[in-house]
């Protein structure tokens, strides 16, 4: 199996543990609380493996030209933001299907491309695009009785807004590592992400002490649960940005639709939550669609 499917796989897993774990802790921490937890423990342990590359191996630290830090840093905030909405959304929907919102990204990229730029759809990615739609308002439709059964529910639009901010990080972390010249994939990754999740504790913190400073104390007072955040974080965003540096975005994104089938088992494993059949359809109609947009697009 090639390294980059298993760092797909490692990464997908990983992203689906952290996010359950982050959604337990939306029961102590508020949302902003609880994203922090990502970046804030995953930041030592990114700086700590760039110093024991640059010492260890005796190498310098790479010279990061100015669009690297452009890229960085447009990747940090859109990667909080995102983090952030769908921590939020966890409140409003259930844990698999709040986490398949957030994959609808290559359908809005190709909707985007066809009205913008003047992209060609072909009838295939037509069809998958449809699907995938078809499958979002099966996962949007209300769960409250009485409610007209044409009326979406509001939380799509956050998923939407969470998964088109993923995209934006991915592709921005992608072009900040590839930056990097003369660095090997895990001095080049190790860089990039001690940058970053540096960058993004700063900002969180900041924002915490500005306008929850409570928050803070919470944060660091639930460690033991918040750290795992951090590890499996920071694990994770290694294995997405090492993914993405040794093969396309659209082969990535494609293997990386397993993490709906990791969602699916936490959800019923860890939640208890039970999914209504137009739920799980969907869910199903949304995977198939993303992935033959990302494969037909190749």
């Amino acid at each position: 199996m090639p390294d980059w499917v298993l760092a797909t796989l490692a990464a997908a897993f990983c992203q689906n543990l952290r996010s359950a774990f982050q959604k337990q802790l939306k029961r102590r921490l508020s949302t902003w609380g609880a994203t922090a937890t990502r970046f804030v423990y995953a930041a030592p342990l990114a700086v700590g493996l760039l110093l024991m590359l640059i010492w260890g191996r005796g190498t310098p630290l790479p010279n990061g030209p100015p669009h690297f830090f452009v890229y960085a840093g447009v990747g940090a905030v859109a990667q909080m933001i995102a983090t952030g909405l769908l921590v939020h959304l966890f409140s409003r929907a259930n844990f698999a299907t709040a986490t398949a919102f957030t994959k609808t990204e290559p359908i809005q990229a190709a909707l985007i491309g066809a009205l913008l730029l003047g992209d060609t759809l072909t009838l295939p990615v037509m069809l998958a695009i449809i699907t995938g739609i078809f499958g979002v308002i099966l996962m949007s439709l209300p769960k409250t009785p009485g409610h007209p059964g044409w009326r979406l529910d509001g939380a799509i639009w956050t998923g939407l807004l969470s998964g088109a901010c993923f995209a934006v990080s991915s592709v921005s972390l992608r072009g900040a590592s590839l930056s990097l010249e003369g660095a090997d994939l895990l001095l080049g990754t190790a860089t990039t992400l001690a940058f970053v999740t540096l960058l993004q504790s700063s900002l969180l913190l900041g924002w915490l002490a500005w306008r929850e400073p409570g928050q803070i104390r919470k944060l660091f007072a639930a460690w033991r649960q918040a750290g795992w955040v951090g590890v499996i974080g920071f694990a994770g965003s290694m294995a997405w940005v090492a993914a993405f540096t040794l093969q396309d975005a659209a082969s990535v994104k494609a293997v990386g639709q397993i993490e709906i089938v990791f969602t699916l088992i936490a959800s019923r494993l860890m939640f208890r939550e039970r999914l209504r059949a137009a739920e799980l359809v969907g869910i199903m109609l949304l995977a198939s669609g993303v992935v033959g947009i990302v494969l037909l697009n190749r």
